[in-house]
C-alpha cells in the first residue's frame, strides 16, 4: 500500500470521526443513566419529603432501567445533605428537598459551604401543606382570633421557632402586626407538635404531616393553611390570605435538584422522567394521605417559585432588620 493512498484513507477517517462527533449529543445526555441512581435527602425517614421520594424511587426504574436508591440526611438544617450532593460531583447523584429547608440559610448560616447557585432546579413534584395550628383547648378558631388573643397578651404566649422560611415568615408575620410572642427554639418539628398537644406552647407552623398524629388524636386544631391554595383534602380550611394574613403565605414546595454545571438537556430528561412517575395515579392518592398535592413543574416553572420564596424570605429579613450574613 502506497503512502499517498495511505493518507488518503487517514484523511478520510479523520473526516467520518469529525462528521460523527459533530452530531453526537453529550454522552451524560445521551446516554444517561448508566448505573444506579442516588436521591439524597434533607429530611429523615417518615417526612412528607422521603414518602414522595420513596414513591418516585419504586417507578423511576422502570423509566430509566436502572435501580433508584434513597439516602436521608438529615440534620444541619439541610446542609449535611446539600454538601453531600455537591461533593459527590456525580451526575448519577440528586437532590431531593423542599425549598423551605435552604432559602433562609443565607440570613441564619455564617460562612455558608455552598452558593445557592450551585442547587439547579430540575423539577417540582408535590407541594407540601403547611398549616398554622393550636391547642385544641385554646380559645381560638380563625387567624384573626388568634392576632387579637396574642395583642391582648403581649409576650406571655409562646411559639414554636425552628429553622427555615417557615421561621422567617412567622416572626417577620408577628413584626407586621405589632404582635409580641415568645420564641421557643426547637431542632426537630415533632418535639414542637408534641408541646403543642400538651399546651407547653400555643402555636405552631409546620407542616400537616408533622401535626397528623396530633391532630388524629384530637388533641391540636388548625387555623389555616399557608400555601397560596387550599389542601382539597381540606377544603373548609382557609389560606392566611383569606384569613387576612397575605405575608404569611408559603408554599411547601419539594423537588428535585442537579448542580449547577449538569447540561440543562440532562436536567429536562430528568425532569420528563419525573413527570412519567408521578402520572401514576397512586403516587397521587399516596401523597394526599400524608399532607400533600401533587403540583409537577419543570425546571423554569420551579425555579420560579424559588425565586418567589427567596424574594419573600428576603423580604421578612428586611423587616426584622435580618441582614444577609454573606
Amino acid at each position: 500500500m502506497t503512502s499517498s493512498w495511505l493518507r488518503v484513507v487517514a484523511v478520510a477517517a479523520s473526516a467520518w470521526l469529525v462528521a460523527n462527533l459533530a452530531g453526537m449529543k453529550p454522552a451524560s445526555a445521551q446516554n444517561w443513566p448508566q448505573r444506579p441512581v442516588k436521591l439524597v435527602l434533607t429530611l429523615g425517614p417518615g417526612s412528607g419529603t422521603d414518602i414522595g421520594m420513596r414513591l418516585l424511587a419504586d417507578r423511576l426504574p422502570k423509566v430509566w432501567n436502572q435501580p433508584v436508591v434513597v439516602e436521608n440526611r438529615p440534620g444541619g438544617d439541610g446542609i449535611v445533605a446539600i454538601t453531600s450532593f455537591l461533593s459527590a460531583n456525580d451526575d448519577h447523584v440528586l437532590l431531593g428537598a423542599p425549598v423551605s429547608s435552604f432559602t433562609a440559610h443565607p440570613y441564619v448560616v455564617p460562612n455558608l459551604p455552598y452558593r445557592q447557585s450551585d442547587l439547579a432546579p430540575i423539577a417540582r413534584g408535590w407541594n407540601l401543606t403547611l398549616v398554622v395550628a393550636v391547642p385544641k383547648a385554646m380559645p381560638v378558631n380563625s387567624m384573626k382570633e388568634l392576632a387579637e388573643l396574642i395583642r391582648k397578651q403581649p409576650g406571655k404566649l409562646n411559639w414554636a421557632g425552628t429553622t427555615g422560611a417557615i421561621d422567617f415568615l412567622f416572626a417577620g408575620w408577628l413584626k407586621k402586626n405589632n404582635l409580641e410572642m415568645a420564641r421557643v427554639p426547637y431542632r426537630n418539628p415533632q418535639d414542637a407538635a408534641n408541646d403543642l398537644a400538651t399546651g407547653r406552647i400555643e402555636v405552631v407552623d409546620a407542616s400537616l404531616p408533622t401535626l397528623r398524629p396530633q391532630l388524629q388524636a384530637g388533641t391540636i386544631k388548625l387555623l389555616a393553611v399557608t400555601n397560596a391554595a387550599r389542601d382539597p383534602a381540606l377544603p373548609d380550611l382557609p389560606t392566611v390570605k383569606e384569613a387576612g394574613f397575605p405575608e404569611l403565605t408559603l408554599d411547601g414546595l419539594i423537588g428535585v435538584f442537579g448542580s449547577n454545571t449538569m447540561p440543562a438537556a440532562l436536567r429536562d430528561q430528568i425532569a420528563a422522567g419525573v413527570k412519567v412517575a408521578v402520572s401514576d395515579p397512586l403516587v397521587g392518592e399516596r401523597l394526599a394521605l400524608t399532607g400533600q398535592t401533587l403540583n409537577f413543574g419543570d425546571a423554569a416553572q420551579f425555579g420560579a417559585d424559588i425565586d418567589a420564596q427567596r424574594a419573600s424570605v428576603a423580604a421578612a429579613a428586611k423587616a426584622l432588620g435580618i441582614k444577609p450574613l454573606q
